[in-house]
């Protein structure tokens, strides 16, 4: 410790470090769990923009397509200035793909608000990208990727209602 500056306590000192000994991911989850639901789904939406983000242009069409299943055309027009109604639209309804040119035109901030939004109307939107995320090697690889299917996976497990768990 330097002597001029008497700031600095052992005690802060054994903070700090014990601080830095827990895995980021830990402390991540941790908040997670504590928070109450509007932060939750603050958090699985950030999550997922931040995925979207790393994603290459064929997983970000995967995550569009998952997020967008459960949602109506009406719901899809309110978000994101109608761009993924447009997405709707063209693929058709059975059949629901957004074309790698569409990702082009979808910006992280839209991916957020889609996700947001399906958290509201269905737990399993958001919970169903822990299989999408664990089936694909390139988007599993990412930190983001990797705590999302935890959080998600330790809340599908848990006994408490899932639908409370997922930011309702």
């Amino acid at each position: 410790m330097d002597s001029n500056n008497k700031s600095v306590t052992p005690a802060t000192e054994r903070l700090a470090t014990t601080e830095f000994d827990i895995p980021m991911d830990q402390r991540a989850e941790e908040v997670y769990a504590s928070a109450p639901p509007k932060v939750k789904n603050a958090i699985l939406t950030q999550l997922v923009g931040k995925i979207y983000q790393e994603a290459p242009p064929v997983q970000r069409s995967a995550l569009i397509a998952q997020l967008m299943k459960p949602l109506g055309i009406l719901s899809l027009v309110a978000v994101a200035n109608g761009v993924f109604a447009k997405i709707r639209f063209r693929a058709g309804w059975p059949e629901l793909q957004a074309r790698v040119d569409d990702v082009q035109n979808i910006q992280v901030s839209d991916i957020m608000a889609l996700a947001s939004y399906a958290q509201q109307v269905s737990g399993e939107a958001i919970g169903g990208l822990a299989d999408l995320l664990i089936a694909s090697p390139l988007l599993a690889s990412s930190v983001a990727a990797a705590l999302l299917v935890k959080i998600l996976l330790k809340t599908r497990r848990s006994p408490i209602n899932h639908d409370a768990q997922w930011g309702d």
